[in-house]
């Protein structure tokens, strides 16, 4: 799992839609609007400079963002941030608190999304 990794404190698996949460730390909620903005996010156009200008909205808390792509999009909040990568099915979302290292946090997010694209997820 994500969380026992050490590099996450709390993650939320969700569709690649953007309908429904597969799985969620405790108390980690990802709102419907929130979902909505991810794949938007994730598609480019408007919604990838969305993103810069407005930030990331997840579990309540404004990121901001600082590296939006097709795969993945990372943002800062403080010395905290997120990590969201999409795969075939489904778009993980991973928080690092303050003592973790950003890259060692994308690159738990970033493997675990690998390993599902390889097991066709």
């Amino acid at each position: 799992s994500l969380v026992a990794t050490g590099h996450i404190d709390k993650a939320a698996i969700i569709s690649a839609a953007g309908d429904s949460t597969w799985a969620a730390s405790p108390g980690f909620t990802v709102s419907p609007a929130e979902m909505k903005s991810i794949v938007e996010i994730l598609a480019g156009g408007s919604g990838k400079d969305q993103a810069f200008s407005e930030g990331i909205h997840i579990g309540g808390e404004r990121y901001v963002a600082f590296n939006v792509e097709d795969r993945h999009v990372y943002g800062r909040k403080g010395r905290t941030g997120i990590i969201i990568v999409k795969t075939g099915q489904a778009i993980l979302i991973g928080h690092y608190g303050e003592n973790v290292q950003a890259g060692n946090a994308t690159q738990t997010v970033e493997a675990l999304a690998d390993y599902l694209v390889k097991a066709g997820y």
